[in-house]
């Protein structure tokens, strides 16, 4: 083969090659690593709390609990995991709910993914200065959540958001920052 064939030969399998290159997944540690940056103004929520909180329930009476919540880091810091709970008088757990909070690279949004009360689903959270909201679709209807911590005090309230009528408010908490937590991290199992 004449030296001309073959450069235009390796020239070709070059461009052929180059897109698979390009097409080379991203590097783990670093798609981790953005992910925990993105997270990182999120670190003021970690630690265990505990606070009272009121609810309206669907027959119109007021229910009122101690509710816990700890929070932590998992996957290298790449997710943030909360695991809330609520105590009646007399000690039993009447709630709990799981939330993973987590940052899409791609899109560059927040997401809750939660778990309560036999359902689940993935919400847009929305950052503040100094807390966050997000809110789940309910019909005509919008559940709005918005979180304020200040000074280690977390205030929670939800509201029942309906077309042409003020916001409802249908529960609250105040919640004040007792300790730290090693959970979710901690504790994990050693290979041996």
């Amino acid at each position: 083969m004449a030296p001309r064939s073959r450069t235009c030969i390796a020239g070709l399998l070059l461009s052929a090659a180059l897109p698979s290159f390009a097409q080379q997944p991203p590097n783990p540690a670093e798609l981790i690593a953005a992910q925990r940056a993105a997270l990182a103004p999120l670190a003021y929520m970690d630690g265990v709390w505990r606070g009272p909180a009121t609810t309206v329930l669907a027959n119109g009476k007021q229910l009122a609990i101690i509710q816990t919540e700890r929070i932590g880091p998992l996957l290298d810091g790449s997710v943030k995991v909360i695991e809330g709970r609520g105590y009646d008088a007399a000690g039993k757990t009447v709630f709990n709910a799981l939330g993973i909070v987590s940052f899409d690279l791609a899109s560059k949004r927040y997401t809750l993914h939660s778990y309560a009360m036999g359902r689940s689903g993935d919400f847009a959270i929305t950052p503040t200065a100094t807390g966050y909201a997000w809110e789940i679709p309910a019909g005509p209807a919008t559940i709005r959540y918005t979180v304020d911590i200040k000074d280690g005090i977390w205030h929670e309230i939800g509201e029942r958001l309906t077309p042409d009528k003020p916001a409802a408010r249908f529960f609250e908490m105040t919640l004040k920052r007792v300790g730290d937590t090693q959970w979710p991290a901690g504790g994990t199992i050693a290979p041996k």
